[in-house]
């Protein structure tokens, strides 16, 4: 089924017990609409059902992202709600799926085609293991990632294969449950198509095929037309094969007037499997990590990487004070934080990170913070930070606090590209120890300026006594729907008026200015204005600390066009900032061809010489609908100010597709301008991660996961448009894991170089690490370079493919009456025995249906006793028991009777365990 990079968040109802799917693109379902209703509909369920355990409503306001992520996070909690990171998430889910299209697309079983039906069956339960090892590690962008494919696989299969022209209208649930056998397929000598020679013909499957049943999908070929004798094609135009008697093709990829009845069942079978995997999956996880990995949380995540040398004592009681600030004035509000990282760094240690939603664990995890060791000035602050922006969600703000310049300055273009891939904020606290430095390096404060300014964040320089006073700062950007109206920098300074439009919908508008011997006014579009001299004024409140002079606007602000003159000949950094519900998100986007083409993200920079496509998804307070998309432009941060206009295509419900022609030298943000039809009052909006093109071009692709112990050898394609010769290539990632690969490689202007990566995870790695891996590709000169960041999974082989097994043995509901309406005094009794036989043993059990008290003997015990007791007013149970390795069983009872039939007491052993899913490795 055709794909692109989520061309839509579609419209759907989010209220009541059902989504309808709502085809894209006149009328054609797509990978992204299928995938799209299925995530929404599962979503909304989720939801209903943690609103119904916290007994509270869940009433969605509209229709839109936001609306569901404000009703899902609660009514209690009070403040502006962002859907960025449901956005996000779902961008992250269709993007990959997509991707199979373009680095699969001659793979068979990526597609079930040419029969490939065990190695198809095999990259969906591989992929599985490894989405229920990454949620239970909390690697929640990698589970998302290996969904996005794992969900095309599975829908091809219902539109790539002959299941339903056999008659069937249900998914066939022996693709995720690996201990079921696949049935009546075909061999490769069984002709299963007829000749089709107008090439659209309703049905090509041989009436035998159909009458014995045999499962069968259509042959692909796009540099050969060869195919066993006999066998259906895919078909069309890139489809060779389809002109090879039998012609024609089996595909329901798209609708036309000669199947649309069966593209339409099709699409319908498709969605309804990929509910089955998702609710799988949320099974095994549980609603509220099923819920963070679909990016419904708080939008904030406060992250600190914290050096621990001698000298940093005043450093830490600053940083344990302000997350102590941060967790006891902002709980209950939607700027309480979704998640705590913490990841201490010294000399030579630095890690591991601790992360945790338990604001009282992140207090005791800083309150065990002690200052030790140093003694040299350079410590291991990048690897700390290396730690924490391939810890942290995307688009988090990371608060670094150190005295001390980086030892291990190596990393410092890895981590700009870890920077520009996650789109983190990175805001540094320097203070002066005074410590003599052990040599003279390149290394030095500027690093964390120039480190800063690349994400969007401040670089703060203040004595130790004068930290208290700085760390507003991390007050204001660790809250809820964050934007960024304008940032611009100037190296050398110079006297700049900086115009911002402010609108309708910003709330705690804030400036912030970096440097030193600075002047500036402030004049709102009234022309009342403020001075740098006045602390406190008309327009707001000054304090300045260090380097750091911050304005917080008053409350009473008038929207519309306001400016800032500023007057320095030092370097400086200006940033304004707001909250607010109106937001955009963007990948930088390249087009691929071939039978289904789309839109890829690039993992890279952009390429020098050719435009520049970015994909935006622009959200408001009542969804894309309630604004008009004015301007898209790539502006130039520092020096003299280049904005490039681009032309931009409305894709529907908020996606723009806009094209640069010209692309600006040296680094680049995307600004956003519209309108919000809620307040008829202009926006404006700036991204805050710098971006620039490069000449050098690499291609490596990541599909399956990694097993400890085992090599795993990952290819990968350097070129370059510049100038050939030696270019150096470095290779990092985030765990130590050890790897071989070749220093440097001798390009060809025009041409790809080959090689090859080999990674060795060792043998004790846990199931479900992820690992997130640079690779750099540079110059000898040093003038150009480009990098790929690509994450893989460590899971560990499964060999337990069966479901844990319930088996009632009493069921005692004598008292309960017939009447319903008089069942309030009574109640009722549920037992039953759970074992997982020889597999790896049940490690939960949770009641999923029913509002009465569970209670279990302990999950050790060979065989686990489960006795239920509820009102006879709750007359279903449910309850699921999840396995060591992720595979599902579910024990229901009723005790619905119809009238007339007695009260039902059951005593004789009963299975009523219900097999969700279980995985194994590839096959």
């Amino acid at each position: 089924m055709s794909s692109g990079l989520g061309i839509a968040l579609l419209s759907l109802v989010l209220s009541g017990s059902t989504v309808a799917f709502v085809p894209i693109g006149g009328g054609v379902s797509n990978h992204v609409s299928i995938t799209g209703a299925a995530i929404l509909k599962k979503v909304t369920e989720t939801c209903q059902a943690v609103a119904e355990a916290a007994h509270h409503e869940f009433k969605p306001t509209g229709s839109s992202p936001e609306e569901l992520v404000q009703a899902c996070l609660g009514p209690t909690a009070t403040g502006l709600v962002s859907g960025a990171k449901f956005h996000s998430a779902l961008q992250e889910i269709y993007n990959q799926n997509g991707l199979v299209d373009r680095n699969f697309i001659n793979s068979a079983p990526h597609h079930f085609n040419s029969e490939a039906f065990l190695e198809g069956r095999g990259l969906i339960t591989e992929g599985m293991a490894a989405i229920k090892a990454n949620i239970r590690k909390q690697n929640f962008q990698a589970a998302r990632e290996t969904l996005g494919r794992v969900l095309h696989t599975l829908q091809d299969f219902y539109s790539h294969s002959n299941w339903v022209e056999l008659g069937y209208k249900e998914p066939y649930i022996n693709l995720i449950r690996p201990d079921l056998p696949l049935e009546d397929l075909a061999d490769v000598n069984t002709p299963t198509c007829k000749d089709c020679t107008s090439g659209t013909c309703t049905n090509s499957i041989l009436p035998s095929i159909l009458q014995e049943r045999k499962l069968t999908s259509g042959y692909m070929g796009i540099f050969s037309a060869a195919k066993p004798k006999g066998k259906c094609s895919h078909g069309g135009a890139t489809d060779l094969t389809s002109t090879t008697v039998p012609r024609g093709g089996i595909s329901k990829d798209e609708r036309h007037s000669d199947n649309v009845a069966l593209h339409n069942v099709a699409v319908n079978v498709a969605t309804e499997a990929s509910l089955q995997l998702l609710q799988d999956i949320r099974l095994t996880a549980g609603d509220n990590e099923f819920l963070r990995m679909m990016g419904i949380a708080r939008s904030s995540v406060v992250c600190f990487v914290i050096d621990t040398t001698g000298s940093m004592s005043d450093d830490i009681a600053e940083a344990r004070a302000i997350v102590n600030e941060i967790i006891d004035s902002k709980k209950g509000t939607q700027d309480e934080p979704s998640e705590y990282i913490l990841v201490p760094f010294n000399d030579p240690e630095f890690g591991p990170p601790i992360r945790t939603t338990d604001p009282n664990k992140m207090k005791e995890e800083v309150a065990k913070l002690t200052a030790t060791g140093g003694g040299d000035v350079p410590e291991m602050c990048l690897s700390g930070l290396q730690l924490a922006l391939t810890n942290a969600p995307a688009s988090s703000y990371i608060y670094v606090f150190t005295d001390a310049t980086a030892k291990d300055i190596a990393l410092k273009d890895t981590i700009v590209a870890l920077i520009r891939s996650s789109k983190s904020t990175v805001s540094f606290f320097m203070t002066s120890s005074g410590r003599r430095r052990r040599s003279l390096r390149a290394a030095s404060f500027e690093d964390y300026t120039e480190l800063a300014l690349a994400s969007g964040g401040q670089a703060i320089t203040v004595s130790k006594a004068q930290l208290p006073e700085a760390t507003d700062v991390i007050l204001d950007t660790s809250t809820s729907a964050l934007v960024t109206v304008l940032q611009r920098a100037r190296n050398p300074g110079k006297q700049e008026t900086f115009p911002f439009m402010l609108d309708e919908s910003l709330k705690n508008i804030t400036i912030y200015i970096t440097g030193t011997s600075i002047g500036f006014t402030l004049t709102n579009p009234a022309g009342v204005s403020q001075s740098s001299n006045e602390a406190t004024g008309k327009l707001g409140t000054i304090k300045t600390v260090g380097n750091l002079r911050r304005i917080r606007f008053n409350a009473d602000i008038q929207t519309g066009t306001w400016q800032i003159n500023i007057n320095s000949n030092q370097p400086y950094t200006l940033k304004v900032t707001g909250q607010s519900t109106i937001t955009f998100i963007y990948e930088f986007v390249e087009r691929f061809g071939g039978p289904h083409p789309g839109y890829a993200v690039l993992s890279g920079r952009p390429q020098a010489g050719q435009p520049a496509t970015l994909m935006l998804s622009v959200m408001g307070r009542k969804g894309p609908s309630s604004m008009t998309i004015g301007n898209v432009a790539l502006v130039t941060v520092s020096g003299p100010e280049t904005v490039r206009n681009s032309t931009t295509t409305d894709m529907g419900n908020g996606e723009i597709l806009a094209t640069v022609d010209v692309v600006p030298e040296g680094e680049f943000v995307v600004s956003l301008k519209g309108t919000d039809k809620e307040s008829s009052s202009e926006f404006q909006r700036q991204s805050t991660t710098q971006m620039s093109i490069s000449k050098v071009n690499i291609q490596a692709v990541v599909d399956s996961s990694v097993e400890p112990g085992k090599a795993f050898k990952l290819p990968f394609s350097v070129m370059t448009q510049g100038s050939g010769g030696q270019y150096s290539i470095s290779a990092r990632n985030d765990r130590n894991v050890p790897m071989n690969y070749p220093s440097s490689l001798t390009l060809i202007t025009g041409q790809y170089a080959n090689a090859t990566i080999t990674i060795t995870p060792p043998a004790d790695t846990s199931s479900g690490t992820d690992v997130t891996l640079t690779l750099d590709a540079k110059s000898s000169s040093g003038v150009d370079s480009n990098y790929v960041v690509l994450r893989f999974s460590v899971v560990s082989k499964i060999t337990d493919f069966v479901q844990p097994l319930c088996e009632v043995v009493n069921v005692q509901a004598d008292e309960c009456p017939q009447d319903v309406s008089q069942c309030g005094p009574f109640q009722w009794e549920f037992a039953a025995t759970l074992s997982d036989g020889n597999g790896t043993g049940i490690e939960s059990i949770s009641l999923r249906q029913g509002s009465g008290n569970l209670t279990t003997t302990s999950l050790s015990d060979p065989i686990i006793q489960a006795n239920y007791t509820a009102s006879c007013c709750s007359q279903i149970v449910e309850f699921v028991a999840v396995d060591k390795v992720g595979n599902v069983g579910k024990c229901h009872h009723s005790i619905v009777r119809s009238a007339g039939s007695p009260a039902l007491t059951l005593s004789l052993p009963l299975c009523l365990c219900l097999l969700v899913s279980a995985f194994v490795t590839r096959f």
